[in-house]
């Protein structure tokens, strides 16, 4: 499996990310997630977006990072890195894709200076919450949460320190 840097616009990333919304909107009852989202979000320094392709050149994962700070409102603190669009094809789940993406995710955020990595997910992605606890990711209190979601009760927040001694 590869691991590509690409924008949040390229045409794979769009099809796997029509793909998590439909998965969502299944999982959750609605039309998807409606974070407001834009390609320069995760362009390099202020993020990064990555693709899985497999062995035959198929796209088969996603997952982004983009730069949040007190000023983005919502209940994020400076120098947060906000993980989004972390997902995986059903075919290919199991095979320690998703970890990978977090790992180098979490790794080029931490170098770009950036000091805590924060998710949202929700109560229907069961295996999305073990994935994040057991890599470390802390689930944090309702008054803590930030994002669109975070004040549904279907919400799921989750932080990591990103400093050497955490």
């Amino acid at each position: 499996m590869e691991l590509v840097v690409t924008r949040f616009d390229h045409p794979d990333a769009r099809k796997l990310n029509d793909a998590v919304q439909a998965e969502y909107a299944e999982r959750y009852g609605d039309v998807g997630d409606v974070t407001p989202l834009a390609p320069a979000m995760f362009d390099p320094p202020r993020g990064l977006y990555l693709l899985v392709y497999d062995p035959l050149g198929r796209p088969v994962g996603t997952g982004g990072w983009r730069g949040r700070d007190t000023g983005d409102a919502e209940g994020y603190r400076d120098g947060d890195a906000e993980i989004k669009r972390m997902y995986v094809v059903a075919e290919a789940r199991g095979l320690g894709l998703a970890r990978r993406v977090l790992a180098r995710l979490e790794d080029d955020a931490r170098r770009a200076g950036r000091l805590r990595m924060v998710l949202e997910t929700g109560t229907e992605q069961p295996e999305a919450m073990n994935l994040y606890a057991s890599s470390g990711y802390r689930m944090l209190p309702r008054e803590e949460h930030f994002g669109v979601y975070r004040d549904s009760p279907k919400s799921r927040c989750f932080s990591k320190s990103l400093l050497p001694d955490a």
